[in-house]
Parts: structure tokens; C-alpha cells; sequence
């Protein structure tokens, strides 16, 4: 075998293979204008026939560009952070970046600069961080930040950039949609307390039945897990008849405990009591009865959080602290119908 053979090929491999300078290969790769269209086809044939890789750490010693971004995120076994995540990595791959990601098991402003420190380490030219519990965003905004970051899911009052889906008016869609069909009042089980989102989707709940004059009924915790949504399921089931006809649901895992401990309690979705979750999951659909719910437009994240972190790389952002809502869909599905009095549990 030949030693050329033995080896990747190199820029002067397919300089001499295409009968030009290396400076030529380079401008070729580099897009540049001043090469005739014949040649850098000629160039371009030669790369794709020699199979030839551009050295990536040799363009960023050129470049002083790395075009590589780091994620830090952490729950990411559950829905939202993991459809985020690949969100953020579809979306940096689509504007020619690399992601190097670190899962964290807690936000903690120890774990967060171990995973800030390992990423300047990695030459990052910039971080988004998923960081949707307040606590996380706290401690990220308490320490050195080498390079711009973006925050995914935080609250206000934070001075880091933020990119989040309006959870305030998905809430909101949810409980007027439930008022519109009748319903007099409609009950929360809401997500843990710590979660911004949690704080958002309850206040939105709350606004709307307020705004509705209605008083606000007691609000259920969960952890987003179906199990947490079961328990309380089993709770609610014990209001019915005493003015529980609707429940908004923070997630649809819980609602899908929720579904199932009603049914276990003889209570009939949406006839006795109506639900809608939030999230829109690939299985809501396929839920009995399958849920109404308010659906995250994740890859609109991922592209606005993307494009904004490369704004502030590249000096493009807008003076102050750049916030952006993405605005959320409400699905209406079979777990809720215009109440009707008297074929189900009195309304409250």
C-alpha cells in the first residue's frame, strides 16, 4: 500500500491532485470569490473523490474560531429538556457548529462552573444553558462568564439573555379554553415548585380564572412524573361531584397518571371531568381519551436560542438583555367537549 494511502489526505494532496496551489485549495474552502468557477469545481471534484476532511483544529489556530458551542443542561430524561436539547444541537449543526454538551444531575453553582470551566476548556465559543429551575439560574448568574451565554426557560429579572416559550399564555389557552366549554371553575396540578415554568403556567391559570371572577381553587404539586400525576389523580377524583369538572394538567405525563387514577375512580374523561395537559408528547394522541393539550414549538427554541448566542458572538445582539418568547399552540383533542349540566358531575 502506498503511504499516501496510509494517511488522511491533505490540503497539498488535493492542491497536486487538482494541478493548483495550496493558497488556491484554501481559498476554495474558504469560499472565496476571487476563484474562477471552473477551478473550484475542478477543487471541489477532487475533495469529494480524495475524501478529504478539513482539519478543524488547524481552521481555529487559523481563524481563532473553534465554531463550536456548549450545552449545559440537566433532567434531560424527561420531555422538555430533552426535546430542547436535540433542539439546540439540530439547530447549531444547521448553521455549521459543533456542540459539546455536559448533563448535569443538579444545577449548583459548583456543578455549573465545574461544567463552564470544562467548556472554555474546550475552546466554546459560547453556551446556552437549559437551566429551567430558578435556583439553576441564580447560581448561573452569580458566576464568571468567559463567554456569552443564553439561558433556555428562565424567568424575569435575570440579567442574562433568555430565550423561553410563553408558559404564562399556554396556561392561560388551557383554562379559557376550558371556561369557554362551560366549566365554572378549573382545578391545577401544577409541576415542582422551584421549576420557573411551574411559577408561569400556575400564574396563568390563576390570572385567567381571576379575570373570569372566579376564585382559584386549591393547587396540586407534582414532579412531572406520571406516578406524581396518579397520586393526585386519586385526590381529585375525591372532588368530583362537589365541583371538580376540570383539571389543568402542567404535563402530559401527569396528566396521563391523572387519566388513569380517574378512571380507576369510575369518574368518565372528558363526561365527568375534563383535562388538559401541557407539552403535546408524541403519545398524547394516542392517550384514552386522547389529550387536549398545549403544545412547545421546541425547535423554534433551539433555532432562536442558537441565532441568538451567535449574535452575541459575533457582536450583532441588541443593547440590553435580549428576552425571547416563543408563543405556544393549544391542541384540542377527545379529554374535553362544551360541558353539559346534567350529564356529568354538577360544575362547581
Amino acid at each position: 500500500m502506498a503511504p499516501s494511502q496510509l494517511r488522511p489526505p491533505t490540503m497539498a494532496d488535493v492542491a497536486r491532485q487538482a494541478g493548483v496551489s495550496h493558497q488556491t485549495v484554501s481559498r476554495v474552502l474558504g469560499d472565496h470569490p476571487n476563484v474562477r468557477d471552473e477551478t473550484r469545481a475542478k477543487v471541489l471534484r477532487v475533495i469529494e473523490e480524495m475524501g478529504y476532511r478539513r482539519n478543524s483544529s488547524a481552521r481555529a489556530l487559523a481563524t481563532r474560531r473553534t465554531r463550536t458551542l456548549g450545552v449545559v443542561a440537566s433532567d434531560t430524561t424527561l420531555y422538555g429538556p430533552a426535546s430542547t436539547l436535540f433542539a439546540l444541537e439540530e439547530a447549531a449543526r444547521a448553521r455549521g457548529y459543533l456542540v459539546s454538551t455536559v448533563s448535569l444531575r443538579k444545577l449548583t453553582v459548583q456543578t455549573l462552573s465545574e461544567a463552564l470551566d470544562h467548556l472554555s476548556d474546550g475552546g466554546v465559543e459560547g453556551v446556552v444553558a437549559v437551566a429551567p429551575q430558578r435556583s439553576a439560574v441564580d447560581a448561573l448568574a452569580g458566576l464568571r462568564r468567559p463567554f456569552p451565554v443564553v439561558t433556555v426557560g428562565s424567568g424575569p429579572g435575570v440579567d442574562i439573555p433568555c430565550v423561553t416559550v410563553d408558559h404564562h399564555q399556554g396556561a392561560r389557552l388551557a383554562t379559557s379554553h376550558l371556561l369557554a366549554a362551560g366549566h365554572r371553575t378549573v382545578w391545577h396540578l401544577a409541576g415542582p415548585e422551584d421549576w420557573q415554568e411551574t411559577a408561569d403556567r400556575a400564574a396563568g391559570w390563576r390570572a385567567t380564572l381571576e379575570a373570569a371572577g372566579v376564585q382559584p381553587p386549591l393547587v396540586l404539586h407534582g414532579d412531572w412524573s406520571p406516578l406524581s400525576g396518579y397520586r393526585a389523580g386519586q385526590e381529585l377524583a375525591g372532588w368530583v361531584g362537589r365541583g371538580l369538572t376540570a383539571v389543568f394538567v402542567a404535563n402530559d405525563q401527569m396528566a396521563l397518571g391523572v387519566l388513569r387514577a380517574l378512571r380507576e375512580a369510575g369518574v368518565r374523561t372528558p363526561q365527568d371531568v375534563a383535562v388538559v395537559g401541557f407539552d403535546d408528547i408524541p403519545e398524547s394522541e394516542f392517550f384514552a381519551p386522547p389529550l387536549t393539550t398545549v403544545r412547545q414549538d421546541f425547535a423554534a427554541v433551539g433555532k432562536r436560542s442558537i441565532a441568538l448566542l451567535l449574535d452575541l458572538i459575533e457582536g450583532r445582539a441588541p443593547s440590553g438583555t435580549p428576552r425571547i418568547s416563543i408563543e405556544p399552540q393549544l391542541v384540542v383533542r377527545a379529554s374535553t367537549f362544551p360541558y353539559a349540566p346534567g350529564t356529568g358531575a354538577a360544575p362547581g
